[in-house]
């Protein structure tokens, strides 16, 4: 006698193009994933949005899209906030009317405002962000929270994958310091800004463990530990052995027209305390990274 088909759960996964889109489609290989374009679905129209769920009804949806380039919206506030906020308030409307689990990423860039900081934020720590990006990205938080109650909000910083980041074209910091590496020889690199490196492979692997729960609520997921963006490059260097001139500088090097997080450092409380945090320490997490794409071999 035949065992019964077991129905693959269904997630809607939004921005599956992006780096950690790539690394989620790689390990949930389990489901039936359904990744539309942009073109064929765009949250910021609400009635577009709401027909393609109610077509397809998944079980999860999981939205990495953003309007992510601080500049950008520095620039088109406009832009930023449908995209990172009313999109994100349709999505959540949707989710609410069809009992259907929403994840949602969000940044550190909702900290940023106290100056003063050198303590990793926890999840109950007081927001403050310091640009536009920051605040619509907040704002979409916000509506999530006072829209649905079955929610994962994911904050995560400074992520860099194998597919790179669309935004950039295709790369991340890592790739932009060995592309600096390779044709000046020298890095000049900010050394007044704190962040937590995360590898975007490991991120995946543990939403994917989460979405198997009903642990609904606010998380911080990156690697652990900390690095000033000079320190991530100097490790970068030292891991592919390339010798190169590498310059901490301050922030003020990079004339920029908007404020950015001095200190934006992330502690995975609420997924430690619920026995989930296999996140590894943002060194362990380069060397994979640099491995799998083929820069180092130990």
């Amino acid at each position: 006698m035949k065992e019964p088909l077991v129905k693959k759960k269904k997630i809607l996964l939004i921005g599956g193009e992006g780096q950690l889109g790539s690394d989620l489609k790689g390990v949930l290989g389990n489901y039936e994933l359904i990744v539309p374009s942009r073109a064929e679905l765009d949250i910021s129209y609400f009635d577009q949005a709401k027909n393609f769920i109610n077509n397809i009804l998944p079980d999860v949806i999981i939205n990495t899209a953003a309007f992510h380039q601080p500049e950008e919206c520095e620039k088109d506030p406009q832009k930023s906030f449908l995209i990172n906020t009313l999109a994100i308030k349709n999505l959540a409307e949707i989710s609410k009317e069809k009992n259907i689990p929403l994840v949602h990423i969000s940044t550190d860039y909702v900290f940023g405002l106290d100056e003063n900081r050198s303590t990793p934020y926890t999840e109950e720590d007081l927001p403050g962000p310091v640009n536009i990006y920051g605040i619509s990205k907040l704002s979409g938080e916000y509506c999530i929270q006072y829209t649905t109650s079955k929610f994962f909000i994911i904050r995560t910083s400074a992520l860099f994958g194998v597919a790179g980041c669309r935004a950039k074209g295709g790369s991340n910091f890592v790739e932009m310091m060995l592309k600096l590496a390779r044709e000046k020889g020298e890095a000049r690199v900010k050394n007044d800004e704190w962040i937590s490196p995360t590898y975007t492979k490991e991120l995946a692997q543990n939403i994917a463990k989460l979405i198997e729960t009903d642990y609904y609520g606010l998380y911080h997921i990156t690697n652990q530990g900390e690095c000033s963006w000079y320190e991530f490059a100097q490790k970068i260097f030292e891991l592919t052995n390339i010798q190169v001139k590498c310059l901490g500088v301050p922030s003020s090097e990079f004339p920029s027209p908007i404020k950015r997080p001095r200190y934006s450092v992330l502690d995975n409380k609420h997924l430690r305390e619920k026995g989930l945090d296999t996140m590894s320490h943002w060194e362990i997490a380069l060397k994979n990274y640099l491995k799998e794409k083929g820069y180092i071999n130990f």
